[in-house]
């Protein structure tokens, strides 16, 4: 049987022309999805496995034969990141590949914000298992998942380099950080419009009472 996001959703026959996953999702009419995000998942009995829809053509062994009440799944990867702070846009977004960079991913986003972003202060933060927290602190003692902040310095002579390797992973928070001059403004906003609103309630009084 096969649901989800094929072309029809039904019971088929296994035969010889139709006897593997590729064939059978053919027969379907395809997927309906974009191919870069489409899960294929096979339950057969208790057991559960999953695949990308384009690792089944370039990997054939992938490429399984199938067998009497196996049951199909398509379905759109469920990952997720968000990005907030001095960005293009402060939204959850969805996986568009099966892998992205940070710098992919604020690419999707917009980039950072021409006038506010400081490109020092590019944050992911993270929930890393016990393993790998310990490699990056250089530690034994960890246990359980831990909460991990990691900083991109995009100015640095392979900053660009390192956030195009670092791979961001599902439920990643990034975050850009504003400038300093952004900062100062905003302070500078604060206060004078204290005062201009201060002082404009001095005129109206003074208006009222005549003085």
């Amino acid at each position: 049987s096969l649901i989800g996001a094929v072309g029809g959703q039904g019971i088929y026959a296994i035969e010889r022309p139709t006897r593997t996953l590729s064939a059978m999702l053919s027969q379907a009419g395809g997927v309906t999805i974009e191919p870069e995000v489409a899960q294929i998942t096979v339950i057969r009995g208790n057991k559960r496995e999953k695949v990308w829809f384009q690792d089944l053509f370039q990997n054939p062994e992938m490429d399984i034969a199938l067998r009497g009440g196996d049951r199909i799944l398509v379905e759109t990867d469920s990952r997720a990141f968000t990005v907030l702070g001095a960005a293009g846009t402060q939204a959850r977004v969805p996986f568009p590949t099966q892998t992205i960079s940070a710098i992919e991913a604020l690419a999707v986003v917009g980039g950072l914000s021409s006038v506010a972003a400081d490109p020092k202060g590019v944050f992911v933060f993270r929930n890393e298992a016990a393993d790998i927290a310990n490699q990056v602190m250089g530690r034994t003692d960890l246990e359980g998942a831990q909460r991990m902040v990691y900083v991109l310095d995009l100015t640095r002579p392979n900053g660009v380099f390192t956030a195009r390797d670092f791979v961001i992973r599902d439920q990643d928070t990034l975050y850009v950080t504003e400038a300093p001059f952004t900062q100062w403004n905003k302070t500078i906003g604060a206060i004078t419009g204290t005062l201009g609103s201060a002082q404009g309630l001095a005129n109206s009084t003074q208006a009222l009472t005549g003085q």
